[in-house]
């Protein structure tokens, strides 16, 4: 068992006035001689990157290797990816919720490609921050300086968005509802969903479904009681086993029951 010094990896809380903006910082350390990997969950959020020390790494499904040296920008992420911390390497991530890093740099990603911040608003301002954050060691007083850092660069929600953002009702269709609500087509508010948020309603769906059986299945896990595949294809509507086996390879490259096995190596980004 890896001693808790020297493998630190921890949430951060950010302030209220921020809570629309980012869902938490996640902060993680390898202070151990051996390179530490674990598998990042979905979460279709787009994450900002900070890399201290050692350079680590990222691996995605089809086996591409991006050395993270500095910071990049990742997302909405889409399907599940492995992250190396080399020994004496630190990152600290904002995790970005929902239309925020559209605010920040008029344009959602469509991908999961990593991107340096600076190329999406050709200036050199974040390598100016990473140096700014190197001079700091408290990672609070980092999470502190990048919080002061964003407030001149955040827009105003649009109207729009709030109403996607904010609708609860399951059982309706939100472009219909909003559409018929403010006198636009359907086709002009799925538009507007995908250029805000980087993702469809349809493609949303789809993973608030895997992300609550994937919690289910953790949950079984936590309280030592079997997993029954029917069970869960029933209680999250999926149309039979074969569906929900290719909802793991497509979020995760792997088959449900290898999640059963390796599940403690994979964690969530998601707020």
């Amino acid at each position: 068992m890896k001693n808790a010094e020297e493998n630190n990896n921890y949430r951060i809380a950010v302030p209220s006035a921020f809570e629309t903006v980012f869902s938490h910082f996640y902060f993680a350390e390898n202070k151990t001689s051996l390179p530490i990997t674990k598998t990042l969950l979905p979460s279709f959020q787009t994450i900002l990157v900070f890399n201290f020390g050692t350079k680590s790494s990222l691996k995605s499904n089809q086996n591409s290797i991006l050395e993270v040296e500095k910071c990049i920008v990742l997302g909405p992420i889409k399907h599940a990816f492995s992250y190396t911390l080399e020994p004496n390497s630190e990152i600290l991530v904002a995790n970005f919720k929902e239309d925020a890093f559209y605010r920040f740099f008029g344009n959602a990603l469509f991908d999961s490609l990593p991107i340096h911040p600076d190329d999406l608003i050709n200036e050199n301002c974040f390598t100016l921050l990473w140096e700014d954050l190197q001079k700091l060691s408290d990672t609070k007083e980092r999470v502190d300086y990048i919080l002061n850092f964003c407030k001149p660069y955040l827009r105003e929600q649009n109207a729009i968005t709030m109403l996607l953002k904010d609708f609860q009702d399951e059982s309706l269709d939100p472009i219909k509802v909003i559409a018929s609500q403010i006198n636009q087509t359907e086709r002009n508010i799925q538009l507007h969903q995908k250029k805000i948020f980087g993702y469809t309603i349809k493609e949303i769906n789809r993973y608030d479904r895997f992300l609550k059986t994937v919690n289910q299945i953790q949950q079984n896990i936590l309280n030592d009681s079997k997993t029954d595949w029917l069970t869960i294809v029933d209680q999250f509507g999926y149309y039979d086993q074969s569906q929900l086996i290719h909802d793991f390879k497509y979020y995760m490259n792997i088959s449900p029951t290898k999640f059963l096995k390796f599940q403690s190596d994979i964690c969530s980004s998601k707020g």
